[in-house]
């Protein structure tokens, strides 16, 4: 019953993050799909310039999926018995999660626009914000689970 409880909790907190992102990319779409008067009537507004989005924020990307396939290499590793492929496995995960955090926090310090700039900023800095969060937390959870694979508490 313990076990049930914990996997609905989890589907439910799943289920509730999608929800949150889904609302914030609505926002985003919604606003440049059809860009209201008080913005200029286009997108990005007027007086806004958007980051490239094959620069940076592509950088990024592969790293945060690099991230996601090394830490399934990480989990396979568990499953099947290899401790020390395992901790690499997560190491590598966290190296690309660091890694990811201070390109964010650079391309923050870097925009060409604040979050006070009209829906644009706001939105950006608020979805981008709230995905960072997640991965600082995501990092101290992996730590904390390679600290643990490295005391043994984990088994096939």
């Amino acid at each position: 019953a313990v076990q049930q409880g914990l996997r609905m909790g989890m589907i439910f907190f799943i289920v509730s993050e999608i929800m949150f992102f889904f609302a914030f990319f609505w926002a985003f779409f919604t606003s440049s799909l059809s860009p209201v008067f008080n913005i200029g009537g286009v997108w990005p507004p007027a007086g806004i310039e958007a980051i490239s989005p094959w620069g940076l924020p592509l950088l990024n990307t592969i790293i945060l999926l690099s991230s996601g396939a090394s830490v399934t290499w990480a989990h396979h590793a568990i499953v099947g018995g290899f401790k020390k492929d395992a901790l690499l496995g997560l190491v590598i995960t966290i190296i690309f999660a660091v890694i990811f955090t201070g390109l964010q926090g650079f391309e923050y310090v870097n925009a060409p626009f604040a979050m006070s700039d009209s829906v644009y900023g706001s939105v950006f800095f608020m979805a981008t914000g709230f995905h960072g969060f997640h991965v600082i937390i995501g990092t101290i959870f992996l730590f904390v689970c390679a600290f643990r694979l490295y005391l043994d508490h984990f088994s096939r």
